[in-house]
């Protein structure tokens, strides 16, 4: 399968290759960026390297699919976003994201979310996209209902972070509720 690439209007969506993992680990270093992203801190530049390498894997093993997102004017690595536990035969998947805090605010996520979104259902033909959120990530909650995602419920201890178990929210958008009109 060759890798997607895909375009929003303000953005790029290509293959995260080992050029990026400065930039990558320079984001999932972040305490405010990781807050609220199921992991700790990345402490070294290699961690970023070997994750992007499980990103590779991922898609050889049709398993994921994750894009680097870029800003088209500049080029620049901003965050990345990919459908995980993808499972062609079923028809489903889960979307994560994040994106380097000197660009939230400016509905660059919103944007790249539908771009996948409107990959997943028009070209991979999933039927069902999920999505795990910790309840204190207000944000990115509101982001997913405002694209019509479902607030489906309460996963108790669902997330392990900081040596705490956490409660997850679970949300998911089915191709028959899709809107594009992003």
């Amino acid at each position: 399968m060759e890798f997607p690439l895909l375009e929003t209007a303000r953005l790029r969506l290509e293959k995260v290759e080992e050029k990026d993992a400065a930039a990558f680990f320079d984001i999932m270093s972040r305490v405010e960026v990781i807050a609220y992203y199921g992991m700790d801190p990345l402490v070294h530049e290699e961690e970023a390297v070997e994750i992007i390498r499980s990103f590779h894997a991922s898609f050889h093993a049709e398993r994921g699919v994750r894009w680097a997102i870029r800003l088209k004017e500049t080029d620049r690595f901003i965050g990345t976003i990919g459908l995980n536990n993808l499972n062609l035969k079923a028809q489903k998947a889960e979307i994560g994201y994040e994106l380097h805090p000197d660009y939230w605010r400016r509905q660059l996520m919103q944007e790249a979310i539908h771009g996948v979104l409107k990959h997943a259902f028009a070209e991979l033909g999933l039927y069902r996209i999920g999505a795990v959120t910790f309840p204190e990530n207000t944000s990115s909650n509101r982001l997913l209902e405002k694209l019509g995602f479902t607030l489906e419920g309460r996963l108790r201890g669902y997330l392990h972070q900081q040596n705490q178990s956490h409660d997850a929210f679970v949300f998911s958008l089915l191709t028959t509720e899709w809107v594009n009109d992003c």
